[in-house]
Order: structure tokens, then C-alpha cells, then sequence
């Protein structure tokens, strides 16, 4: 059954990551990687959200495994990166790095935080 609910929280997930990908990048005329940072932050928010409510282990296989887990890409975000490096785009690789770090951690705190303010 935990397989089951991993992969219907992928199925919703996977598609969700590239639309909102591509929404988001048509916005944005640069060769920062604004899509997959959108999708990489929110996943981080929702399943610090997860994490911090007292949910069954289906839950967090449904959410947290399965829709967290094909909404965020750790890949992409590292083959963007070094594209930009072989790019010569330095300060956008740099700055990917950074924000993707620093804001992934915050939207999971933030996350936490919420939920732990809701209960």
C-alpha cells in the first residue's frame, strides 16, 4: 500500500513540477533557473509542513515521499548549475546555489513553523 500512495503523489507531483517549471521560466527572459527554484522552495515548504504534523506514515509516504519528492528536482538543480558554469554565467551559478540552499531550508522552516502553529 506505501507504494501505491508514493506513486499517486508522483503522478500528481511530476507533471506539477514541469508546468509550473515551464510557467514560471517563460516569465523570466534570463538563464537563471526561476522554475526549478520555484518548485525546489515550494516542495521544501510543504514538506517541512508535513514533517511537523502528526500524520500516519501513509501521509507522509502520499506527501512527503511521493508528491514532495517528483515536485522537487535536486538533478536539475545540479545539471543547471553547472550548465550555467560551462555557460561562463558564474554569478547566476553561484547565486542558484546559494538561493536554492538558503531559501529551500527558510520554505521548510517556514513550513515547520506553520504547522506547528496550527496545531
Amino acid at each position: 500500500m506505501t507504494l501505491v500512495l508514493i506513486v499517486i503523489g508522483a503522478v500528481v507531483g511530476a507533471p506539477l513540477r514541469y508546468l509550473v517549471d515551464r510557467a514560471v521560466q517563460a516569465r523570466h527572459e534570463t538563464v537563471f533557473p526561476w522554475g526549478t527554484l520555484s518548485v525546489n522552495v515550494a516542495g521544501s515548504a510543504v514538506l517541512g509542513f508535513v514533517a511537523a504534523l502528526p500524520v500516519n506514515d501513509g501521509v507522509m509516504a502520499l506527501v512527503g515521499t511521493g508528491f514532495c519528492g517528483a515536485l522537487t528536482t535536486y538533478s536539475t538543480f545540479g545539471y543547471e548549475t553547472v550548465r550555467l558554469l560551462e555557460e561562463g554565467a558564474r554569478f547566476h551559478a553561484v547565486a542558484n546555489a546559494v538561493a536554492s540552499v538558503v531559501a529551500g531550508l527558510g520554505a521548510a522552516y517556514c513550513g515547520l513553523a506553520l504547522a506547528q502553529a496550527l496545531t
